[in-house]
């Protein structure tokens, strides 16, 4: 009897999930070149060149960021150029963006710079996550690699060079 209750009992206890990380902040001084990559929450209010990929991107009215932008909600109040993908994108007031919109939601507050095309969109829920894994399979489809086995095939070639030549 004992032992079986105990058993329960050791079963039930869980570990408490961990707290979530306070956000990355980039400040005002800073400025970063190159791709950036967060599970969590950044606040950008210095200068990047690269991509981002993050669940909860906050760009700041002094940030200037310039690169592609992978998100699941964005929130602008500064300028970026470049493509935003996210469920969620805010433009405030303040914002200046130059670049196409993928997105779910989408607000804009009057005021707003936007240069480009808006397209709504069905994205997966963990978009910064796959999108990861998406550039290591494209190359590899284009790889000389997998190109000589592709030209090898006689049949893969007849259609793609009539299309070519059209």
């Amino acid at each position: 009897m004992f032992s079986k209750s105990s058993k329960k009992a050791t079963s039930a206890i869980t570990t408490p999930p961990a707290p979530p990380a306070p956000p990355s902040i980039i400040s005002r001084d800073l400025k970063i070149v190159g791709d950036m990559l967060s599970e969590g929450e950044i606040q950008v209010d210095g200068t990047v060149n690269g991509d981002i990929r993050t669940r909860i991107l906050v760009v700041g009215e002094s940030a200037k960021i310039k690169g592609e932008i992978v998100a699941e909600t964005v929130r602008v109040l500064g300028s970026i150029d470049g493509q935003i993908k996210a469920k969620v994108v805010i433009l405030a007031a303040t914002a200046h963006v130059v670049g196409d919109i993928m997105h779910e939601d989408l607000s804009i507050e009057t005021g707003a710079f936007l240069e480009g095309h808006c397209k709504r969109m069905a994205l997966p829920d963990n978009l910064h996550k796959a999108e990861k894994a998406k550039p290591t399979s494209a190359p590899q489809a284009s790889s000389p690699s997998n190109n000589q086995q592709s030209t090898s095939n006689a049949p893969v070639n007849k259609p793609v060079a009539p299309v070519a030549a059209k």
